[in-house]
């Protein structure tokens, strides 16, 4: 049984300020996409001391969706639409942004007054170019009404697309795989993979071996949290054994119907576009959040 790992990505670290860390994981030079994904971020883990919270200002984006996933803390999104909406641990936020939105995350009010552990993940997804100017929407997904699978030693939640036989409700643009997986200690993961679609695993807490080496070095390590192990598009089983109690993602799907552009929270696949979002932004023609005033200014460069 062959788990032919093509690259291995480790996460980076970058400050968003106030001292909000993320480890970011996608685009890396030599993967610019990994099937519609074209952004992943981990955020923590943190602790959030009395009085410290996420404020992330009322930003834009086009052409993309994004997805948000929490394993501790709160978020309180508010967008151009006007939704407003926490998300707490196992739901999923997806946003899309289409023909243009803007949109804040922040710590809830009544959650600032304590301490609170912050971890997670967001990912941008590119739209299909015949749906990239597509009106902008919003859909909430509670823990509960995500499909679940288990196995011995396994347990998962297929967040969106379609995987282990499963389909989230999520209304997804284009086929994709996103799947939270939970391990116990020496349990095996195995993971059909369907030919010609891009896949990765993505380790968020504890370790995994591939039990059989890939091709490329390293491929037989222990792969412990941020690193990102990327598979060929091949059909075939992935397995991978768990060192350790560990939590991981599986993530990708078809690959993007051309090359994406990105430039700070602009994705498209026209230059152009971006350059019209630039200016849009600059300009204040973006719709407004309301009940949130504030706003992060387009950087300089």
């Amino acid at each position: 049984m062959s788990s032919p790992i093509t690259r291995i990505i480790d996460g980076r670290a970058r400050d968003l300020g106030d001292g909000f860390q993320v480890r970011r994981v996608l685009p890396v030079s030599a993967q610019r996409a990994l099937g519609p994904f074209v952004f992943l971020d981990e955020m923590g883990p943190m602790v959030l001391a009395p009085g410290q919270a996420m404020d992330v200002r009322p930003h834009p984006h086009i052409n993309l969706a994004t997805v948000t996933y929490l394993y501790e803390g709160r978020v309180e999104h508010r967008d151009s639409t006007g939704v407003v909406q926490v998300i707490e641990p196992g739901a999923v936020n997806w946003m899309t942004a289409g023909s243009g939105i803007a949109h804040s995350e922040r710590t809830p009010a009544e959650s600032r007054e304590a301490p609170m552990a912050m971890h997670g993940l967001q990912c941008w997804l590119a739209l299909p170019t015949a749906l990239e100017e597509q009106a902008p929407s919003f859909e909430h997904h509670p823990a509960h009404t995500l499909p679940t699978f288990s196995a011995p030693g396994v347990t998962g939640k297929v967040l969106l697309g379609e995987g282990f036989g499963l389909r989230s409700p999520v209304g997804v643009h284009s086929p994709t795989v996103y799947v939270d997986v939970q391990l116990e200690a020496g349990a095996t993961l195995r993971f059909e993979r369907r030919a010609g679609h891009h896949v990765g695993a993505c380790i968020v807490r504890g370790g995994v071996r591939a039990p059989v080496g890939g091709e490329v070095a390293g491929a037989d390590e222990i792969h412990g949290p941020g690193r990102m192990l990327v598979f060929a598009a091949d059909d075939g089983a992935i397995e991978l054994v768990a060192e350790e109690a560990t939590t991981l993602v599986i993530l990708g799907g078809a690959p993007l119907d051309g090359v994406r552009h990105i430039w700070w929270n602009f994705v498209s696949s026209r230059p152009e576009r971006i350059e019209q979002a630039k200016a849009d932004w600059a300009s204040g023609r973006f719709p407004q959040v309301p009940g949130d005033d504030e706003f992060i200014p387009l950087p300089k460069d």
